[in-house]
């Protein structure tokens, strides 16, 4: 292992990390909510960037491959995740066409407990977050030498911590956007046609 070679293997890995996070999705949606409405927002940063941290590692020291031989744990994680996707999706709907939803702050606040039963229930309950974290990455971390492996990890690892907090610290600049009930309402919207798709997906796939 060399210096050049480190380097190059984390920032494969940064790359690589940033492409499986950074889509349309259950986690994401929920962060930017949380960080519209500036609502526990560290703590629900610190969920998704923990939980990626767990997965990455599990996934390089070997348990993706584990999951690929046990389908029946996709298989259960799978329509988990469908049913879940689906009651986020419902209430999502239902915000946005309640009267009470509509307003500036995008409903009801939600207490910490919740926030983060939801955020791990949507990083958790999600099988994509296995296949991405866990599978992929660890078929493309096999392709590394051991020492340069951790280094790609890393890097994989700090473009998630890099993510959540772009992402849920910076959604407070579009408050002035949200700051208008019809804003929320389109918000609620996409995100309940998001999550039925999701779930649509999942269940064929």
């Amino acid at each position: 292992m060399n210096g050049s070679s480190a380097a190059l293997a984390a920032i494969s890995g940064l790359g690589f990390g940033l492409s499986l996070i950074v889509a349309i999705g259950a986690q994401n949606a929920f962060v930017l909510r949380q960080g519209i409405r500036r609502e526990h927002v560290l703590p629900v940063v610190a969920v998704c960037a923990g939980s990626d941290v767990v997965l990455m590692t599990a996934g390089v020291t070997g348990f993706g491959a584990v999951m690929n031989a046990a389908p029946m744990i996709m298989t259960i994680a799978k329509f988990a995740g469908a049913a879940f996707l689906l009651g986020y999706a419902f209430l999502a709907a239902k915000r946005a066409f309640s009267a009470n939803g509509l307003t500036a702050g995008g409903g009801a606040p939600i207490a910490l407990g919740a926030a983060i039963a939801t955020c791990l229930a949507v990083t958790w309950l999600n099988p994509h977050a296995y296949l991405d974290t866990m599978v992929l990455l660890g078929s493309f971390a096999s392709t590394y030498a051991t020492p340069d492996r951790w280094f790609l990890t890393a890097g994989a690892i700090t473009g998630s911590i890099i993510w959540f907090i772009t992402l849920g610290f910076g959604a407070r600049l579009l408050a002035p956007v949200f700051a208008k009930p019809r804003a929320w309402q389109i918000l609620d919207s996409v995100i309940a046609l998001v999550m039925t798709g999701l779930a649509i997906g999942l269940v064929a796939s």
